[in-house]
């Protein structure tokens, strides 16, 4: 399916791309957003999977918020990732000239190790390099399309552990996070094949930062059967690259996509407030 260009009653949407994303313009969301507005959302998000808004102004973080709010409950980070005094649903998403990593720096999707993983991020930026900085979005459900039958049936009956796996050790340890401020939580177990429940299509949902194993598979089984499955997610056939401008808001759909923030704009700067929504438990 090729995307196109949808007038909503609220806004334009425009495709970034024929199989992913979209821009959208004529909105403001400094505002709280009305039943129509919502419902515009709603269904664009559905359909494009992620949302750049355009032509935005800086959201203060109650306004942020309270946007994020419309689509559900708010996730607060456990391992204590730098944020902001007073909001502990904003997580700040920075690095400098003193970052040895960037946030969210290898293809992943968002927080997989709770039981029920966020639905929506939603991700402001504030300030942006002069070049680099751009983050990709990988299609989950074109990179299931594209197995074969076989792979397919194969992995549709299939679980996997998920777990934190010590991935925030030490990550942030010059922004003053000490391994005694992560709240590890016990490792899940979620489907590696799991099906949208608003559209009902399948997706590809093991990550490389998060995914242990497949359960009931020896190492070498599980580790090759993960391989196809990465590669597969991290096709560029399957991706955008998102090039950034100052007060962008994105909103994706952490259901049937992963994502990368390109650290490529080292020793400059690139900030901005984020915030996720909770979803349900995978299936």
């Amino acid at each position: 399916m090729t995307l196109q260009t949808k007038v909503y009653e609220s806004f334009v949407a425009k495709p970034y791309s024929p199989v992913l994303g979209a821009e959208i313009y004529g909105i403001d969301l400094t505002k709280p957003l009305t039943e129509q507005q919502y419902a515009d959302v709603h269904d664009a998000f559905l359909t494009y999977q992620v949302l750049f808004f355009k032509e935005q102004q800086l959201l203060h973080p109650a306004v942020q918020i309270a946007f994020g709010k419309h689509f559900g409950e708010l996730y607060v980070h456990p391992a204590k990732v730098p944020g902001i005094a007073d909001y502990p649903e904003i997580i700040r998403i920075y690095a400098d000239e003193n970052s040895t990593v960037a946030n969210g720096d290898v293809w992943h999707t968002d927080v997989t190790f709770e039981e029920t993983p966020p639905k929506i991020t939603m991700l402001q930026m504030q300030l942006i390099p002069d070049t680099g900085g751009d983050t990709c979005f990988s299609n989950m459900y074109r990179a299931y399309d594209n197995l074969s039958d076989p792979i397919k049936k194969l992995c549709d009956g299939l679980t996997q552990r998920v777990s934190m796996n010590g991935y925030f050790n030490n990550r942030y340890k010059e922004r003053g996070v000490d391994n005694k401020d992560i709240v590890e939580t016990p490792p899940v177990d979620h489907p590696v094949i799991r099906t949208h429940p608003e559209t009902g299509r399948k997706a590809i949902f093991v990550n490389r930062p998060f995914t242990e194993c497949i359960n009931g598979l020896s190492k070498n089984e599980s580790d090759k059967i993960l391989n196809i499955l990465f590669e597969e997610a991290e096709r560029p056939q399957n991706q955008i690259r998102y090039r950034w401008s100052v007060n962008d808001i994105a909103m994706w759909d952490n259901r049937c996509l992963m994502h990368i923030a390109m650290f490529d704009y080292f020793p400059h700067r690139r900030s901005g407030h984020r915030i996720t929504v909770l979803g349900d438990k995978p299936s």
